[in-house]
């Protein structure tokens, strides 16, 4: 008997039951697909959307060569974005504005500019930014589990590739931001909704009705390495797959309705909460945790 867990439903549903949900829930889909409406060209200065994410649901699989694996459901946040800017400017060394306090050693950003650099070897790239800076315009919070820094590096990448015209597909740019961190394939495929799987590589568009989100960050970041390590060290040995078997042939609606429990919904929410003890005071009921977070979100009918 394989299935899901109920949440306030408590025990496990078939694979019958699974079936008659999806038929139930998702007979009305849009399109799922990438677009790059979000890119703009005003004379010589270039933009782009970089979107945040929220984790509909994150479950950790396992763990393998020091990293944990895991499934989730990714859904881009529409209203929530930074802004990815390449401005006219002559720069002597690499420049990114707007990242006030990182390194640029540190910067997703230049991380990708410099795996770009490697795996393409286009002097394109290189001449291009000793024109243009980058600016960045940020609005996502970090350290609250929207993905903003790896959205701006996927969305950097995103941009290079057009401006270039760099002939690279969008599989090879996944895998070159696989290289800077989990998060980027998702948000280098631009899909609005997707099942993401193994060490974050994995990306599988997911056609579903999009949610009208509402977030909450509380004046509080959460690290994902502490995060990550407090899991394995006292959550690690509690993984059940069988508890959630079929999600991700299941809408987002439907799974945010049925579940309702967070810490059922997304593993790393336990795990938050031990390390960082206060976050589970901002909690309110009805509302989910993205990622490692600390943002709680909740959905409103579609009107």
């Amino acid at each position: 008997m394989g299935g899901f867990e109920g949440g306030d439903e408590g025990g496990f549903w078939g694979d019958d039951q699974i079936s008659k949900w999806m038929d139930k829930h998702n007979t009305k889909k849009k399109s799922t697909h990438r677009t790059n409406s979000d890119i703009e060209k005003n004379g010589s200065v270039y933009s782009i959307k970089a979107h945040a994410k929220v984790n509909i649901f994150l479950k950790i699989t396992g763990h393998k060569d020091g990293y944990h694996t895991l499934t989730s459901r990714f859904m881009r946040v529409e209203d929530l974005y930074d802004t990815i800017t390449f401005v006219p400017c002559k720069c002597e060394i690499f420049t990114v504005e707007g990242c006030e306090g990182v390194p640029l050693e540190s910067n997703t950003i230049y991380k990708a500019y410099k795996a770009l650099l490697a795996y393409t070897d286009e002097l394109d790239i290189l001449n291009f930014f000793k024109e243009h800076k980058v600016v960045v315009t940020k609005q996502i919070p970090s350290q609250a589990g929207l993905g903003g820094g790896s959205s701006d590096a996927a969305a950097f990448m995103r941009l290079v590739k057009e401006v270039c015209n760099l002939i690279i597909s969008t599989k090879e740019l996944a895998k070159i931001g696989s290289t800077i961190g989990a998060d980027l394939p998702f948000f280098i495929y631009n899909y609005p909704s997707a099942n993401v799987s193994g060490f974050g590589e994995v990306v599988e568009p997911f056609e579903e009705e999009p949610l009208r989100l509402e977030l909450y960050t509380p004046n509080l970041g959460c690290d994902t390495t502490v995060v990550y390590k407090t899991f394995k060290q006292h959550l690690f040995n509690d993984i059940n797959p069988n508890t959630f078997q079929g999600w991700e042939k299941l809408d987002s609606k439907t799974l945010l309705q049925t579940i309702k429990d967070p810490t059922s919904l997304n593993d790393l929410y336990a795990a938050a909460i031990i390390a960082y003890p206060t976050l589970e005071r901002e909690h309110n009921k009805g509302w989910f945790f993205s990622g490692s977070g600390s943002t709680f979100f909740t959905f409103h009918t579609s009107l």
